[in-house]
């Protein structure tokens, strides 16, 4: 049966991954994000798109519009929207406090937040039963980030997929967190990341290799399935063995 897949971040990376997972099941799928160019170009088959961002409300009063209108139900809510803020303006100010305040107010926004706002937009449209609302996390999470911003706005995730579990979960709907360690060929890293920074990410691995955006992707595509409909509440590490689990 056709499910209906709403992805943030969907135009590259571990969005672009899961929505081209999805899709080759013949789910039409909804790719949301704030650049329109990057979307248009990301080949989906069969699939909407929507630009917009996603940390101000009205934004996402209009993309729950356009839900509402293409596609009614959601049986996927996915969120891999997120970064440390590369793609923002940096702060206007060169006092220390001034750029803290930015860093962490920047990675909540586009983090924490974009999630939130889209799953309580969309909340009442989940499939009831069968929905399943999925978090991108990351190692970070664990380990910190070095600012310490980026890694406190994905460990919020957690407590709030555990909320939304036991909200959801009457009305048979799941939520997790898959949290990724290092993944190439994505944004995140970009091309340029420092050599001897890649070679410790991939030695901290315990299968020697770095992860790849498919790699997050059929793990999201399996707690999305009817098999994982026990699991909720959980955060799911896909590392290499570079973190365990807790």
């Amino acid at each position: 049966m056709t499910r209906n897949v709403v992805i943030s971040g969907g135009g590259t990376g571990i969005g672009l991954a899961a929505a081209r997972a999805f899709a080759a099941d013949g789910d039409q799928v909804l790719l949301l994000g704030r650049r329109a160019e990057v979307l248009e170009k990301a080949g989906v088959p069969g699939a909407l798109a929507f630009a917009a961002d996603l940390a101000e409300p009205a934004e996402v009063r209009r993309v729950a519009a356009f839900v509402e209108r293409e596609l009614g139900t959601v049986d996927v809510l996915i969120h891999s929207a997120g970064g440390t803020g590369q793609l923002e303006p940096a702060a206007d100010s060169e006092d220390p406090l001034d750029r803290v305040a930015h860093n962490w107010t920047v990675n909540f926004r586009i983090n924490t937040l974009t999630a939130a706002l889209l799953t309580e937009a969309l909340k009442d449209r989940l499939a009831s039963p069968g929905g399943r609302v999925l978090f991108v996390s990351s190692i970070a999470a664990y380990r910190g980030s070095g600012s310490g911003a980026y890694a406190g706005a994905k460990a919020a995730l957690h407590p709030y997929a555990h909320d939304l579990a036991r909200e959801l979960g009457p009305r048979g709907i799941t939520a997790n967190v898959v949290a990724p360690g290092y993944i190439e060929d994505t944004e995140f890293f970009g091309a340029q990341i420092d050599p001897a920074r890649r070679e410790r990410l991939i030695g901290d691995t315990l299968n020697k290799r770095a992860g790849t955006p498919g790699d997050v992707a059929v793990t999201l595509h399996w707690l999305a399935s009817t098999g994982a409909g026990h699991v909720t509440s959980q955060v799911v590490q896909v590392n290499g063995g570079a973190e365990r689990g807790q």
